[in-house]
């Protein structure tokens, strides 16, 4: 069963910089976090005791401010890093969204960045050819499939980015902020497929600074400050 489940998480990562005007002993950072002496060492406590779960069907946004800890949390999520400290415990097939070149080579068409995603992402040959026009079609780019991808604008690349992330319906999805690009037209059909994720037992974990896009397309709100969870409803 889809689910996902955080005891006690932290992480803590060093700063190879040092911090010419920082006052002794531990303090915060403009952009979140703490910041704090480790014998000679700087480091920062990006992670601070992070505990939650969730199952089939939940939608968690992340809401802070900039530096609050949601980007990191979704890349421990992913894998991208390891917890300092703390366990997590993830059932289901995880894609995510954090970047939209992530996956896409600048010199490859359109449709061959469809496949090198897939491929990123464990999708086997076959179900990348299966899913290959469906993708094309939900991305609307139409002829500029077989241009090659630095040739596209931002939307357009965050359109096929989208397309190609939800196309399998993975279990787990996770967003840095909704996808912006394409008129209404395309944002309702992006929410729609959002809501099917759901619906067929997947979870959504979604890092925005618009509250009403939180309010309108999450189950839960988790707030983080400084890299811990003020509050989880």
């Amino acid at each position: 069963m889809t689910a996902i489940k955080l005891n006690n998480v932290s992480l803590v990562y060093r700063l190879f910089e040092k911090l010419t005007l920082s006052a002794p002993g531990r303090r915060r950072s403009a952009l979140g976090g703490n910041i704090a002496s480790s014998g000679t060492k700087q480091v920062v406590q990006a992670l601070d005791d992070v505990s939650f779960e969730l199952k089939a069907g939940d939608r968690l946004g992340l809401v802070g401010p900039n530096g609050s800890g949601k980007t990191t949390l979704l890349k421990v999520l992913y894998g991208i890093y390891q917890p300092s400290a703390g366990t997590i415990s993830i059932a289901g097939k995880v894609d995510a969204l954090f970047n939209i070149s992530i996956g896409f080579r600048p010199e490859a068409t359109g449709r061959r960045n469809i496949v090198l995603r897939g491929l990123i992402s464990g999708w086997t040959a076959a179900e990348i050819e299966e899913k290959m026009e469906e993708i094309i079609d939900f991305s609307e780019l139409g002829d500029f499939i077989d241009l090659p991808f630095k040739a596209y604008s931002q939307g357009m690349a965050a359109r096929l980015a989208f397309a190609a992330a939800t196309a399998l319906e993975p279990e787990i999805l996770l967003m840095d902020e909704w996808i912006g690009a394409g008129d209404a037209s395309f944002q309702e059909k992006a929410k729609r497929r959002m809501d099917e994720l759901a619906e067929k037992a997947g979870i959504i974990v979604l890092a925005s600074h618009d509250d009403t896009l939180i309010q309108r397309v999450c189950t839960k709100r988790m707030v983080l400050k400084n890299g811990r969870v003020e509050s989880l409803t």
